[in-house]
């Protein structure tokens, strides 16, 4: 692992009980690999079947090709903004929701930290130049909701950035639905030692190892931190022109399948077959923040 730099154990406080944690350590602890799956009262006992996620999975990515060709029929335009802790699965929703879509007009955008110019300009100046044409479907690895959790919790932004953004965030949305963007906002929730363990998987896989960066470190002494932040984020933004969709994401195939189901619920294209999109599973998706309670 020379390619990533030795980490110390982290001191943990987990269900009244406190832990040390070492990611070097290749064993994954008991403590954790027994709780991962059923962290954060996640409702299922085991992944859903790997070829019943491969079929489903395939008949929902036919239908996201044909919403693709009404997109362009008719210059609608989508967005998707994909937000969660970190491990949460967000890389991996986007990547088979966009999988077989034409990337001509089918985007990602995952910004890195402004840089000097963008730190001067409107908040949501360097976003909203990344927003669709018409007849385009733009999908957002983090977005400007950066200021709703690890800007105030890491403190790169001041309180009262913080608190101008709750406040601004519904009418700039507001602004978004008002021009005919078909809006999507989901929060991808999974529990602690859920989190721990795709650490530690990333940190022990050579193939994901660039997956783990110190912020992540960070943040696992940061649990409770950013739980306050995502709560008060829901709260303040879930409004009825832009819910927020909550994806319990334990089980990342039962994560995607149902957040690709609710895109293209939401859509009304040509020749959508409501039988290959199949139902929303009410106990892995739900509406705002009373979801998680």
């Amino acid at each position: 692992m020379a390619i990533f730099p030795d980490i110390k154990p982290v001191e943990l406080e987990i269900g009244g009980k406190k832990r040390s944690f070492d990611i070097d350590d290749p064993k994954l602890p008991a403590w954790v690999d027994d709780k991962a799956f059923s962290s954060g009262g996640y409702p299922y006992e085991k992944k859903l079947d790997k070829d019943e996620y491969a079929e489903t999975l395939e008949r929902l990515q036919i239908e996201l090709v044909k919403a693709q060709y009404w997109l362009q029929a008719t210059g609608k335009r989508v967005i998707a903004v994909y937000e969660g802790r970190d491990a949460a699965g967000k890389g991996g929703l986007i990547f088979v929701t966009r999988a077989f879509l034409n990337p001509r007009s089918a985007r990602v955008v995952a910004l890195a930290k402004p840089t000097e110019t963008e730190q001067g300009q409107w908040y949501y100046q360097r976003y909203v130049s990344q927003f669709p044409t018409a007849g385009e479907f733009v999908l957002f690895d983090r977005s400007w909701y950066n200021r709703a959790g690890v800007e105030p919790v890491m403190a790169f932004c001041t309180p009262e950035q913080y608190e101008k953004f709750l406040v601004e965030t519904p009418d700039f949305e507001r602004m978004v639905i008002t021009d005919r963007i078909v809006f999507f906002k989901f929060w991808l929730n999974i529990g602690r030692e859920m989190q721990i363990k795709r650490f530690h998987d990333r940190r022990h896989d050579p193939l994901k190892t660039w997956k783990l960066s110190p912020m992540d470190i960070a943040a696992l002494a940061k649990w409770d931190d950013y739980t306050e932040k995502r709560d008060r984020m829901l709260e303040e933004t879930h409004k009825p022109w832009a819910p927020w969709t909550v994806v319990r994401a334990n089980d990342k195939r039962r994560a995607r399948i149902n957040a690709i189901r609710c895109i293209l619920d939401r859509l009304d294209y040509d020749g959508k077959d409501k039988k290959a999109i199949g139902e929303i599973d009410d106990k892995i998706i739900g509406s705002g923040p009373k979801f998680l309670k």
